[in-house]
């Protein structure tokens, strides 16, 4: 792949060996033959059948992804009376209203017929010109802006026909056109690779929690015999609770090597830290109520969480995984800013092993923790590689 700068202007960055061409602009409204949406059918939702012909919304345009799992459907004869916005294999569809505003997706190949409703638009390209080629564009950081640019309506939350018709690209001769989207979507499966073995592995990671804490699955010695039986306690028998006093605005201007955490996670780093070993952090404050963090040692939390701490003979990776299987929701108080109080859920009755039994179970469910952020990293990996591409193939 060509990294050089050539003399002509009108070309990208990065080009694949033996395309030399300039490319060309062009209008949206040059290169299709079909720009529009459809509607909902007469009744709404009660014309939706149990099977029949796929009604595609806006939830199932989904990132590059046409996912049709939770599809509802309408009859041959609803379909046939809405024959204008009846959806073809390789027809681009894109989201023109509400939040999900820019998503597209390509129609897959061996698609065989549906309909779409007023919030998802179609896009159907003429020949010499490749909807895997166009749909990356629209997906792009730069494709993204664009559509927020056009954006119309009194909370200018929805694009027009004409405004996406008006849509200038630049693009080589459907050689090129062809390799490109070929390339994009090798690294597109390989992502959606990615993130199956995420969510499999998170899905697995259900699954020995839920074995492990109702002691359907036990470790065992090293001389083969089972751990003593596991003991009821309440949770302020294995933890204590800690309040911190840091505001975000008391950190503003301070930058350091120490992470303090606040109601999404990391929040930053500064320059000194208030817990000097592991703990949990939990959310007692506003949005996010109840969510946990395990925070590494060295580091602070802000005054929206709590700290807690582990007591003797309980370990605090075990703790982490124990306090994840409490439901929170039902110890928060106040309906504007939400709360919850260790001393509203200090009681909460566990059951708890011996710290060798706990360390057992502590080790194998954050081993499994690891895969899963090395996955994770992977994946991020991934769709960083698939942004540079995106901003150097195309103009």
């Amino acid at each position: 792949m060509a990294n050089k700068k050539l003399k002509v202007s009108n070309v990208p960055n990065l080009r694949f060996p033996g395309f030399n061409e300039e490319w060309e602009t062009k209008k949206l409204v040059d290169i299709t033959i079909k720009v529009n949406s459809g509607k909902t059918p007469l009744g709404g939702e009660k014309a939706y059948k149990a099977s029949g012909v796929h009604f595609i919304r806006s939830q199932n345009v989904n990132n590059g992804r046409l996912q049709l799992e939770n599809s509802v459907f309408i009859s041959e004869s609803t379909n046939a009376e809405m024959k204008n916005s009846v959806v073809q294999a390789n027809d681009i569809l894109l989201n023109i209203t509400g939040a999900s505003l820019g998503r597209s997706c390509v129609v897959p190949r061996n698609f065989k017929i549906g309909n779409v409703n007023q919030h998802v638009c179609i896009i159907r390209f003429k020949d010499n010109y490749d909807p895997r080629f166009v749909e990356p564009i629209m997906a792009s950081e730069k494709g993204q802006l664009t559509f927020k640019s056009l954006q119309t309506g009194s909370g200018r939350e929805g694009l027009n026909f004409e405004s996406i018709k008006g849509i200038s690209l630049d693009l080589p001769e459907i050689k090129e056109q062809k390799k490109i989207a070929s390339f994009l979507s090798l690294l597109d499966e390989r992502i959606a690779t990615q993130s199956k073995i995420i969510e499999e592995l998170k899905t697995q990671m259900q699954g020995f929690h839920k074995k492990l804490f109702s002691q359907q699955f036990r470790f065992k010695d090293s001389n083969g015999n089972y751990f003593p039986d596991w003991e009821n306690k309440s949770l302020l028998e294995v933890c204590q609770k800690k309040s911190s006093n840091l505001s975000a605005n008391k950190i503003e201007d301070n930058f350091g090597k120490y992470i303090i955490y606040g109601a999404a996670g990391v929040l930053k780093k500064i320059d000194f830290y208030e817990e000097e070993n592991d703990y949990i952090g939990i959310v007692k404050d506003g949005a996010g109520v109840g969510r946990l963090f395990y925070c590494k040692e060295k580091s602070s939390v802000l005054g929206t969480m709590d700290i807690i701490k582990p007591l003797a003979n309980t370990d605090v990776y075990f703790l982490f995984y124990l306090l994840s299987n409490i439901d929170f929701t039902k110890y928060v108080t106040g309906s504007t800013i939400p709360h919850i109080y260790f001393r509203d859920y200090k009681n909460e009755n566990i059951e708890i092993p011996s710290i060798e039994e706990q360390t057992k179970i502590a080790d194998f469910l954050s081993s499994v923790d690891t895969k899963i952020d090395n996955e994770i990293h992977i994946l991020h990996k991934l769709e960083e590689q698939k942004k540079y591409l995106l901003q150097n193939l195309f103009i």
